[in-house]
């Protein structure tokens, strides 16, 4: 059973945990009034199940001609959701995912009844709302999940069903999702809005993964090079960087053969694969994407974890 770390309230920590979560909550917020909601785009998660439900219900209550708030329904999920979730697995939905979603739901409610147009789209092209819509969204929810919080909603859904079923946890919220996504196509019969929805989806995990890696722009190589002395200088020397000696050996020749491993940025692949074609033009050069790099040189493992 997780259980969530105790924290020192008013500390440092505490402040930047909570502004993630307050800032995090505006911005989805924001993505979901201006750019998503009034395109009946239906991203998953309850706040989709939400948007089913405000449509359906237009013109139903007298109170409410415009249908069912948003994030009044979001929240009225939300709670029951997560209060099964403290009861079936455990403490790990901390009081921050309560704010998180209380939040959400508010500032959700608060700028549509603030607007003077109300339902109406900020931008009327529903790809470019799904782009916009998807980018704040993500970084919203990645704000969020920096601050330990979890998003709620569908997310303690795919929990319950994996403690009893042992499937993979992102498989079954990618199921949860898609069933959610397929309730709009039966909500409202037309077909692009399940397409819109799951581009949608993917355009804000994309997001959240960004956001939570940080902009970074280095680059991992992998070097196999019988002029492996001449590379290390390169790096060591001229572009002042660290690596590592693997140990290999050919498939195919069967001799022993010495690995460079390092990571540089952008602009020094360049430099590099330029000196490594003067010296040895037939060295075999693996570049990857490196999405987060912890380390000497680099932001520190212990850093990392202050600033969370």
């Amino acid at each position: 059973m997780a259980f969530l770390p105790k924290e020192r309230v008013f500390s440092l920590r505490w402040f930047i945990d909570y502004m993630y979560i307050i800032v995090g909550s505006f911005i989805l917020a924001v993505g979901f009034v201006y750019f998503i909601s009034p395109h009946k785009i239906v991203p998953g998660g309850v706040y989709g199940i939400a948007i089913i439900v405000h449509y359906l219900t237009h013109g139903l209550f007298s109170f409410w001609p415009e249908g069912v708030p948003i994030g009044l329904f979001g929240l009225i999920l939300n709670i029951p959701l997560t209060y099964a979730g403290i009861k079936i697995l455990g403490p790990r939905f901390g009081v921050k995912t309560i704010v998180g979603f209380v939040l959400s739901s508010v500032f959700m409610d608060a700028i549509t009844y603030m607007r003077v147009d109300g339902d109406a789209p900020l931008v009327h092209d529903v790809l470019l709302s799904c782009i916009f819509g998807g980018v704040l969204i993500g970084f919203g929810l990645g704000l969020i999940f920096k601050s330990k919080a979890t998003s709620g909603g569908s997310d303690i859904i795919a929990m319950i069903i994996a403690k009893y079923t042992n499937m993979p946890l992102g498989q079954l919220m990618i199921y949860v999702d898609s069933t959610i996504v397929l309730m709009a196509l039966l909500a409202f019969k037309d077909w692009q809005i399940p397409l819109y929805s799951w581009l949608v989806i993917y355009i804000t995990g994309k997001a959240i993964d960004q956001t939570m890696a940080g902009a970074n722009y280095n680059k991992a190589l992998i070097i196999v090079s019988d002029k492996h002395d001449e590379i290390k200088d390169k790096i060591l020397v001229d572009l002042e960087r660290g690596g590592t000696y693997l140990k290999g050996v050919g498939m195919f020749t069967n001799q022993e053969k010495e690995i460079i491993f390092t990571v540089v940025s952008r602009r020094e692949v360049a430099i590099l694969e330029e000196h490594i074609n003067l010296v040895d033009p037939d060295a075999f050069i693996t570049i990857m994407d490196a999405s987060e790099i912890l380390g000497e040189g680099f932001r520190s493992l212990r850093t990392k974890m202050s600033d969370q």
